[in-house]
């Protein structure tokens, strides 16, 4: 039923100044979720040239992204967009693709020769088996970025990188629709979705919680303007830990400071107390230096003795003197690191 997409030539090989819609192997699309993903994907997919027929929305804020980035796209139940779709883009939250799936699946919804693409990025095509059982031909796309649902995230699609998983035989079509949003296919095999994912969400939505609270710290501080202190801090912390991985790390840990560290459990759980952090705010802080140390350790920039200290300071323990014996993890033992400020 849907023509491929893979063009021979490689990606990219069409005419430049084509109109996108007179393309070969251009499909009709239907929108299974028009929340920040699905609508986006959608404009994306309608930019190249394919024709979005149809979307299915139910809340008020999905209703709006259709008109705002799929306008004169006809608003349907799911069941009528899947039937009027070659191509279905199925964006749901990752819970709930499986039933909707197997829901679909129950009425004879899919279609032999069907292209159904979904965006979950814990899943690969396993929990789309109801699909390939129809004659219908499953695919997994994940962009790893963020959404607002808005015009913006088109053009930062254009930068980012898209998990796929499908069959062999059909993996050159995931990868080509991924072209065509703009994007950098990145292949995924099957077994490793769960772990990818999982990669995924500890960076990119513990940051937002690591940054949130860096915050709400300097607000207890007197700060004004925390968000501006953070910004070149953080900016270079990213760039470095992206170019240099474990390299990067500064601060009262890559130090072995266990006296600060010390000091640093102290203040955040007297500011937790009096409810001007969060009280959440000196756990995670422990978690993350303690898995700092872990890390700085195995990568031996560390040594093990040191960390020891530094747990035991986090767990409010009395820290060694800074001019502690050998072996106590004072500045006399340190390999140097006293002189990495």
């Amino acid at each position: 039923m849907a023509a491929p997409l893979h063009d021979p030539r490689g990606p990219g090989a069409h005419e430049r100044g084509r109109d996108p819609s007179a393309r070969p192997g251009r499909l009709g699309v239907g929108i299974v979720g028009a929340g920040r993903v699905g609508a986006t994907l959608g404009a994306a997919l309608r930019g190249a040239g394919h024709a979005v027929v149809a979307a299915s929305a139910v809340s008020q804020a999905s209703l709006d992204r259709v008109d705002a980035l799929l306008p004169g796209v006809p608003v349907l139940p799911v069941p009528e967009v899947v039937e009027r779709s070659e191509l279905v883009l199925v964006a749901v939250p990752d819970d709930a693709l499986g039933p909707l799936v197997a829901g679909l699946a129950a009425t004879g919804a899919w279609q032999g020769g069907q292209l159904v693409v979904h965006t979950a990025g814990r899943w690969g095509t396993s929990v789309l088996a109801p699909v390939r059982a129809a004659g219908a031909i499953p695919l997994a796309v994940h962009p790893a970025m963020t959404f607002t649902g808005t015009s913006l995230d088109l053009a930062r699609l254009r930068d980012a990188v898209c998990a796929v998983t499908a069959d062999t035989a059909v993996l050159p079509v995931a990868q080509a629709l991924v072209v065509e949003l703009g994007a950098e296919p990145v292949v995924v095999a099957e077994g490793d979705r769960a772990l990818y994912h999982a990669g995924l969400s500890h960076g990119a939505n513990h940051l937002v919680t690591l940054v949130a609270e860096a915050a709400e710290v300097l607000g207890a501080a007197g700060v004004e303007s925390p968000a501006r202190m953070l910004e070149p801090l953080l900016r270079a912390a990213l760039d470095g830990a992206l170019g240099r991985g474990d390299d990067a790390l500064t601060g009262p840990v890559a130090r072995g400071d266990a006296g600060t560290l010390a000091a640093h459990r102290a203040e955040l759980a007297s500011a937790a107390s009096a409810a001007r952090t969060g009280a959440e705010v000196p756990a995670a802080h422990r978690a993350m230096a303690l898995a700092t140390a872990a890390r700085a350790v195995a990568s031996h920039r560390l040594p093990r003795r040191v960390a020891d200290d530094l747990a035991a300071a986090l767990a409010g323990e009395e820290p060694p003197p800074a001019g502690g014996p050998p072996g106590s993890g004072g500045v006399q033992d340190r390999g140097g690191a006293v002189d990495d400020a």
